[in-house]
């Protein structure tokens, strides 16, 4: 089955199998938004703007083949307790924030690890599902003084010691440090295109779509570069009722597993 998403003049026929949601999780003001900014812009924002939930979508062309990655960038407060379980439901990879001089948002993370493992874990009862769940612990702001850190190391790590498809990093979206490592990560143990990752693809404009898909443009030569990034700027999120149709019938086992209805792109 084959997904169409049409921006402009752009109409792209991505692959159902080929796309994918990634959830980013954590307490408020521990750089959420600003890890989610370096990977679809290569920038940092100084300023904080509390999150409700913003919802972003890239298409990549790697070496011919179209993918699709939707970024669901949550809230910090959780005022919807059935939202946040709606987004682990749906979501395909996971990354879980915290600042590493804030000890209650690391509690969070544990917290919101366990439900997660638990969520999946209920659904995979139901479904063909894989058993397989991406995920990265990421200890933000690791440019600060070493006196405010409030998290050793070893913590983090041993939230992720007894699972292979787990790992930790300590990254600064503030100075760009490690964030490109740990989207390759994510990506590797997803078993997705390491190219998906922020610096080893070439950013393309949206205005340039028709040319995303033309014939010549994937059956060139592989160069040094052979994968391409376009972020969807008018991208909008899925309807909840959409996402509960789309659980419901992997629970019945109704359809292909992973048919998700697309967001409109207008």
């Amino acid at each position: 089955m084959m997904k169409t998403m049409s921006g402009g003049n752009c109409t792209l026929n991505v692959p159902a199998k080929n796309s994918y949601r990634m959830v980013v999780l954590g307490a408020a003001r521990v750089g959420k938004s600003s890890i989610v900014s370096r990977f679809l812009n290569g920038r940092f924002e100084d300023q904080y703007t509390p999150t409700i939930e913003d919802f972003h979508r890239k298409v990549y062309n790697i070496r011919g083949d179209l993918y699709q990655l939707d970024i669901l960038d949550t809230s910090g407060n959780h005022p919807f307790p059935a939202m946040r379980r709606l987004s682990i439901l749906t979501g395909d990879v996971f990354i879980l924030v915290f600042s590493l001089d804030n000890r209650e948002s690391f509690d969070e993370v544990k917290r919101l690890q366990k439900q997660i493992l638990e969520v999946k874990s209920c659904l995979k009862n139901k479904t063909k599902e894989s058993s397989d769940l991406p995920m990265v612990i990421c200890g933000n702001k690791n440019d600060h003084s070493e006196i405010l850190r409030k998290v050793r190391s070893d913590e983090g790590e041993n939230l992720v010691s007894s699972d292979e498809n787990c790992a930790y990093f300590e990254v600064s979206a503030k100075k760009n440090t490690n964030v490109d490592e740990m989207f390759y990560v994510l990506f590797s143990m997803a078993k997705l295109p390491h190219e998906m990752s922020p610096s080893l693809h070439r950013k393309i404009s949206i205005q340039y779509g028709d040319t995303f898909q033309q014939k010549s443009f994937q059956m060139r030569r592989v160069k040094d570069m052979d994968a391409y990034g376009m972020i969807s700027p008018f991208a909008r999120r899925p309807s909840v009722n959409s996402d509960l149709k789309y659980i419901k019938s992997k629970v019945l086992r109704e359809g292909q597993s992973r048919e998700r209805e697309k967001c409109t792109i207008q």
